[in-house]
Order: C-alpha cells, then sequence, then structure tokens
C-alpha cells in the first residue's frame, strides 16, 4: 500500500530545491554588501508592526515562495546587523557564514541532543566540541560540559552544580530548607547581572551575594575577598563559590585568576569563572600570563556566539570534574528509555545540565573550528584587540573624546566638547547626560552602533570589537560619527539650556 497522505506543510524535492536556493542567493547578496548597508533603520516598533500582514492568523495558508520571499525582505531590511562592519554594540559577533548553513544542515535533521539513542551523531560531535573548545581556552581536554543557549545559561549550569557540590546535606533530595547557615557566593562588583538572577532563581537568595570591590585597576581586590570570607566564617555562613570574571562585560577586565584559585583552594570554594565574553582570548600566547589560573577553575562558562562568531545560540560551560553535572541534574524516569550498560556506555545530556529537548548547536561551533582552525582564530582575535587598541588611542589623542579604559578588545570613552571643562560637578553630570543622548542618536542612526558602561560614575560609550568584518578605516570612520554627532547635540543641548559655552 502507498503512502498518499500529503501535509500542508510538505514541501516536494523540486521546490525546496528552488526557494532554497533563492534563499542562499539572497544571503549571500546581503552578506557581500553588508557594508553598504545601515547598522540599523532605526525604525520603530509601530513602524514594524505595519510591515507585518493582517493580525489575525489566516485561515488558509500561502505558497511557500511567496512566504519566504515575503520573510526574507523582512529580515534582511529591517534588522539590526550585528554583522556590519561598524557594529561594536554589546558582545554580539559578526556570525560565521558556515555557521550560517550549519544552522541549516541541524534543522533539515532535527535531532534531539538530549539524548545519545536520539542523536546518535550529534552526541559525539558535541562530546568533541567540548574537549576542543577546553583545549582552545588551554585548560585540559578532559574537563567536560555542555552547550546551552548564553552566557546565562552557562553561569547558571555550573552555579547550581556548585551549590550541589559545596552545600551541606543533599541538596537534590532535601532542598535548602534544611540548611543551617547561609551559602555565600563571593563576585566582582564588575560580575554581570546573571550572578544575582542565579542567587534569586537557585534558592539562595540575593543577600547571599558578597559584592566584593574592585583595585585601581578594575580587577577583584582578593584581599578585602579573603578577609569577607574569614567575617563570613565567623559570623556562621557558609562559603561555598567564588566567581572571577575572565573579561568583565563593562570594561574587558581579567581578575586575578591565579590569587583566586589559591584562596578558593584554601577554603574549600568552588571556583568558577565568567569567560564567557574573554575566556577565547586565552589562545594567544601573548596572553598566556593573563589567565594564568583559569586551568584551575572547577567550572567555567564561555560562549561561542560571541568571540569565536558562532551564529546564536551557543554557550558552553565546561566543568573539571563533569560528574558534578550529572549529580545535579541527572533524572531516571520510567518513561525514559535512555540507559546504557556498563559495555555500551552512553552520553546523554539531559543529564548533564537543565533542558531535555535540546538543539544541535554543536554543529556551527564543531564546522567552524575545523575550517577556521587554532590559527585562523588567533589571528582574527589579536587583531580585534589591535582594533580596539587602535580606537582607543585615536580618542586619546583626540581633543573632543576622553579615552577611559582598554582591556581585550572592550574600549570606553566620551565624547566631552572642548569647550566643557571636567573638573565641575555641575560639568560632570552635564557629560554624562549628553554622552547618554549620543548614545541614544547612535543606536538609532544606523551610520555606527555602540553600547554603553559606567566607569567610575562616568557614563561612557563602549565599543566591543568581536567583529571580523570590522577595519582601520571603519574604527577611524567610527571616531568621526561620533564627533559629529557629539557636536550637533551639544550645540542643541547648549541652546536649549542657553548655555555661554
Amino acid at each position: 500500500m502507498t503512502n498518499t497522505r500529503k501535509a500542508p506543510i510538505e514541501l516536494g524535492k523540486a521546490e525546496f530545491q528552488a526557494i532554497g536556493h533563492q534563499l542562499v542567493d539572497a544571503i549571500a547578496n546581503f552578506l557581500d554588501a553588508i557594508e553598504e548597508q545601515p547598522v540599523t533603520t532605526g525604525e520603530a516598533p509601530k513602524q514594524l508592526q505595519a510591515l507585518l500582514p493582517p493580525a489575525l492568523l489566516p485561515e488558509n495558508g500561502a505558497s511557500a515562495t511567496e512566504v519566504l520571499a515575503k520573510a526574507t525582505n523582512l529580515v534582511l531590511n529591517h534588522s539590526l546587523l550585528n554583522g556590519h562592519p561598524k557594529f561594536l554594540g554589546y558582545i554580539t559577533s559578526s556570525a560565521a557564514p558556515l555557521g550560517a548553513l550549519a544552522d541549516l544542515l541541524a534543522a533539515a535533521v532535527n535531532a534531539n541532543v538530549g539524548a545519545q539513542i536520539l542523536s546518535p551523531i550529534a552526541t559525539e560531535i558535541e562530546k568533541q566540541t567540548i574537549r576542543w573548545l577546553a583545549e582552545f581556552i588551554g585548560v585540559s581536554p578532559t574537563y567536560g560540559g555542555i552547550l546551552v543557549s548564553g552566557g546565562n545559561m552557562a553561569n547558571f549550569t555550573a552555579f547550581v552544580a556548585a551549590r550541589t557540590a559545596k552545600a551541606p546535606g543533599n541538596t537534590k533530595e532535601d532542598g535548602l530548607g534544611n540548611a543551617s547557615s547561609q551559602l555565600i557566593v563571593y563576585c566582582s562588583k564588575m560580575t554581570h547581572t546573571w550572578v544575582e538572577k542565579a542567587a534569586v532563581l537557585f534558592g539562595l537568595g540575593s543577600k547571599a551575594i558578597r559584592w566584593i570591590p574592585t583595585d585601581a585597576a578594575y580587577k577583584m581586590d582578593h584581599q578585602i575577598l579573603e578577609q569577607t570570607i574569614q567575617d563570613d566564617l565567623q559570623k556562621g555562613h557558609t562559603p561555598i563559590m567564588v566567581i572571577g570574571t575572565a573579561g568583565d562585560v563593562s570594561t574587558g577586565v581579567v581578575d586575578d585568576l591565579q590569587a583566586l584559585a589559591a584562596i578558593c583552594k584554601t577554603y574549600t570554594l568552588w571556583f568558577h569563572i565568567d569567560g564567557a565574553y574573554g575566556a577565547p582570548a586565552a589562545v594567544l600566547p601573548e596572553l598566556k600570563t593573563l589567565f594564568a589560573g583559569m586551568e584551575e577553575a572547577d567550572s567555567i562558562a564561555l560562549d561561542p556566539h560571541k568571540w569565536l562568531y558562532s551564529p546564536l545560540e551557543a554557550g558552553c560551560t565546561l566543568v573539571k570534574n563533569e560528574n558534578y553535572l550529572r549529580d545535579t541534574f541527572s533524572s531516571h524516569p520510567v518513561y525514559y528509555n535512555f540507559d546504557s550498560t556498563e559495555e555500551d556506555a552512553v552520553h546523554n545530556y539531559y543529564e548533564y545540565g537543565l533542558q531535555n529537548s535540546r538543539g544541535f548547536r554543536a554543529l556551527k561551533v564543531w564546522v567552524a573550528l575545523q575550517h577556521v582552525g587554532r590559527s585562523g582564530y588567533v589571528e582574527m582575535i589579536r587583531q580585534d584587540i589591535e582594533l580596539a587598541n587602535y580606537l582607543f588611542s585615536l580618542a586619546e589623542k583626540h581633543p573632543e573624546l576622553q579615552a577611559i579604559t582598554h582591556n581585550l578588545s572592550i574600549v570606553t570613552l566620551q565624547y566631552v566638547p572642548k569647550s566643557i571643562t571636567r573638573d565641575s560637578e555641575n560639568n560632570k553630570l552635564y557629560i554624562n547626560d549628553l554622552n547618554k543622548e549620543l548614545l541614544n542618536r547612535l543606536q538609532v542612526g544606523g551610520e555606527a552602533f555602540l553600547s554603553n558602561a559606567v566607569v567610575n560614575d562616568r557614563y561612557c560609550l563602549r565599543g566591543c570589537v568581536v567583529n571580523f568584518r570590522t577595519s582601520k578605516k571603519d574604527i577611524e570612520e567610527i571616531i568621526e560619527i561620533i564627533v559629529r554627532e557629539g557636536r550637533e547635540l551639544h550645540k542643541s543641548f547648549r541652546n536649549s539650556l542657553n548655555m555661554s559655552a
């Protein structure tokens, strides 16, 4: 008996090929000319909503060719282009073109990388990708781990494992209700906000966080850290975890990881490193000393969709002893036929993280690592850092810019009109307000896109170079754009305030 079913969602081979070729051609043309497009159209939500189909869900379907053509136009012509060479905002990289094709391939098979039997080759590729990522950043390839959606989830995964490993008793069975003392985690004041989410979501509460001050170089002050740990022990609290940062989100600073590792050993604490942004820079030989101590970490978070140029989403949790992940997340309901025998051990990723159903994130990372190789990444990451240094040096030399910080590939700066002195408190507030409005203007103007940071109470423009398309010419033009827009904005501010300067 032949199968005569024809589902409305099915595409025949010829139709799939035709619209697939059209899509690939459109994407190729888009990428080839991306620098000629505005970074963003700056359209308001209402303008974008007007471009969409009628609000009601259609009763009947339309042709696949028509639907995909409309979608292609919307996405390619009305998006923020983080692959644009003048996009230096947040920590979103220009995505590897091969990674986009790998995502298409992964979606075609639609493997559920939650259990080995559901994703046989995908599981093995993810395991190899984990080993390669550990080797890439200079830690032992025996680290285990899991790919997740991004930095928050990578850090969350490690946080829960640390809680399971270091909290007294059996938190997996008994929870935290029977804990006789407050569990405490320690991090720099520069640490990303994920840690506050984690403390709230996983039962410790935000008061369990000790925000340790930084030194003059914006690194966690490890002397204050150790004193704070001792104070908490005297109060009867239970310290469990220290979080170091390898490339903080605002300034790119790398903590003194060796000093933090030594403190963790002294007090038997879990040592976690948030390297979501900066950890890949450890591949550079000249930065080996900067990242010394990372190999001592119990867990590390890093995001291939940041400085390894993978398409979103791709985060990663590495754990020195992956048994802690399994101890934390594994469960064996009767409706799972996923168990293995001693003779044929299998790796079921649902036992290593928060998700059961998981997409095949590893493929785009795995193909890019092979396509580019270690030497290719060394070249690109080094160039990004050199371009950031160039941005900083141009800001230093410009009479209307104040260069604030430069670490790894992150630069912070302020636009300061020549007629404004920086000493007065009122002028500092004015400069902050001016730069805040300048950033808003830049982010919708379409010429260049930066983000912000607050450094020592100064509201700064922040540029992060994780973009393989950015060149020195782009950096020079970004400086010109900042100064031109800053002058115009200061003029309008001055007129509205009736300032004489």
